[in-house]
């Protein structure tokens, strides 16, 4: 299909400019993601504006959901959503057990954030990626 092919080509000109590493996968419920890693954090966020603004531009702007970053450090990993569609973020504390989420990490975090990020104000809106593909 064209489309996989024109976006497979937009991949590599990204990965090949900022020395990122791109890639795609599926998740369970059929959606596609793609993974972009890169040591260097400006360049991820670089690359990911880049693959972003042109997937838009070839039209499948409706179709982008969220960019997500991953940090490890606390007891769980912490994820920083951005999403696409309202351009703010939203934090995303998994606690490890089945669909269970950390909200008072996620609330102390957003008070820290939200004086330096544009942060989702509507709470029902923070999504919880669950089953986000990005872990080897």
């Amino acid at each position: 299909m064209q489309a996989e092919r024109d976006i497979d080509e937009l991949l590599g000109v990204a990965a090949r400019d900022s020395g990122s590493k791109v890639s795609r996968r599926s998740d369970t419920f059929g959606f596609q993601w793609l993974v972009i890693r890169d040591s260097d954090f400006e360049d991820l966020i670089t690359t990911t504006n880049l693959v972003s603004s042109e997937l838009q531009a070839r039209g499948f702007g409706g179709q982008l959901l969220a960019a997500i970053f991953k940090f490890r450090g606390g007891e769980h990993p912490v994820y920083l959503i951005y999403g696409l569609k309202t351009a703010t973020f939203w934090p995303f504390v998994p606690t490890g057990e089945e669909q269970e989420r950390d909200n008072a990490e996620e609330m102390r975090l957003k008070a820290e954030l939200e004086k330096e990020l544009p942060i989702e104000p509507d709470l029902t809106r923070w999504l919880a990626l669950f089953d986000a593909p990005l872990d080897d």
